[in-house]
């Protein structure tokens, strides 16, 4: 191991910025799973807070609600923090708990309009 207050980094090396690479237990606090609010891939999560008011948080936390201040998927959010999904599911539901996120679920497959209402307003639209 290193000595006491050497910096200890991942066996893959360095990042581009220099620091060391973070683990994704230690970003998540060694939790793997946040069911508490069914994000999917699909789901949109926004901001409710400016950036400035998120500063305060850890980096992670503070990007995705930097991020967020327009609707995002969960799956865009995890390619742009560059974590695996699960670990982002586990931080913005850290953020909605918390407020600084609210998040509304995609609509089912099954709730889509019959294609035969969606032809008669079509229809109605071409007569106007």
């Amino acid at each position: 191991m290193s000595d006491f207050g050497q910096e200890w980094f991942d066996e893959a090396g360095e990042t581009d910025d220099g620091g060391g690479l973070v683990r994704s237990y230690v970003v998540t606090g060694g939790r793997t799973r946040s069911d508490n609010f069914g994000l999917n891939m699909m789901t949109l999560v926004v901001s409710l807070c400016t950036p400035a008011e998120a500063a305060h948080l850890p980096s992670e936390y503070a990007q995705i609600v930097h991020m967020c201040q327009r609707p995002m998927s969960v799956a865009e959010v995890g390619g742009h923090v560059d974590l695996p999904l699960p670990v982002v599911k586990v931080l913005l539901s850290d953020l909605i708990e918390q407020n600084y996120v609210i998040f509304r679920k995609a609509t089912p497959e099954g709730d889509a309009p019959n294609k035969h209402v969606l032809q008669a307003v079509l229809d109605g639209i071409r007569k106007l």
